[in-house]
């Protein structure tokens, strides 16, 4: 797809791997629309973008709430008439144990992470069949592969995009229409900003840019592929425990509740 002219929208575009994304797609002389809940940030990344397209669209709005997704998807439609990728990035992470975490914590990114990924797409996806042509980029996590402590609901909500995202790519075959998964490990983004992350030390080898995973944004709302892990070589992990999983799983399972641990005591 030539993202010139193309109307992308891109929730979780306030900062991190949206506000990248949303660089890379101007610079494609795409029409960029912008969503997340804060929209003085959302009009700075505008101010941004601005140098590379001069079509726009700030939208606020918070994607857990099927009203407000519902009164965006309307704003796109009415100003563009089309959408051509919709690129479902809105997430959050809240770390700790799910005993020590709450209900609505656990609660609280699912409706983000997983119903906000599944408003977007019902309110933009009969649009993109009646074009017959479309693509919708969903950002989850080498978590949607790995269920690990400390971020066990977080990992949920990513293994619910990843098998979501699968199912709805069988069903749209034919249509024109196609869905493709980002799956990175760990990312330098405010994601990680989260007061629950205040003890706990990030493994800064395994930390990508916004931009590395922008760029498999980019790749991804052209590609044919179910999934995209970054980088590709991660996807050794996910092979390995997939095929040894009474090797590896407890590997990675030791090894994060140790983080949880250690996190745990010098609280």
């Amino acid at each position: 797809m030539n993202f010139k002219n193309k109307v992308v929208v891109i929730t979780g575009a306030s900062s991190g791997i949206g506000e990248a994304s949303a660089i890379k797609f101007a610079k494609k002389n795409a029409k960029v629309v912008l969503v997340a809940r804060r929209k003085e940030k959302l009009l700075q990344v505008q101010k941004k973008i601005s140098k590379y397209t001069d079509s726009t669209l700030v939208c606020q709005c918070d994607v857990s709430n099927k009203s407000q997704v519902k009164e965006m998807s309307d704003t796109v439609l009415d100003t563009f008439g089309r959408i051509d990728v919709l690129v479902n990035n809105a997430g959050f992470v809240i770390y700790g144990s799910v005993s020590e975490l709450s209900i609505e914590e656990i609660e609280s990114q699912m409706e983000t992470n997983y119903f906000g990924m599944i408003y977007c797409t019902k309110n933009f996806l009969s649009h993109m069949i009646e074009q017959k042509i479309g693509h919708i980029v969903n950002v989850a996590s080498v978590g949607a592969s790995f269920g690990v402590p400390g971020v066990v609901s977080y990992c949920a909500t990513k293994f619910a995009m990843l098998g979501f995202s699968e199912g709805l790519k069988h069903e749209l075959s034919g249509t024109g229409v196609d869905v493709t998964v980002v799956s990175p490990i760990g990312v330098n983004t405010p994601l990680f900003d989260h007061p629950s992350f205040e003890n706990f030390s990030r493994p800064t080898i395994v930390t990508l840019s916004p931009e590395t995973v922008a760029n498999a944004v980019l790749k991804a709302a052209n590609s044919s592929r179910l999934e995209i892990v970054v980088p590709s070589v991660a996807r050794v992990g996910i092979w390995a425990k997939q095929n040894f999983p009474y090797f590896v799983n407890p590997i990675i399972g030791n090894a994060f509740r140790k983080r949880l641990e250690n996190r745990n005591k010098s609280e």
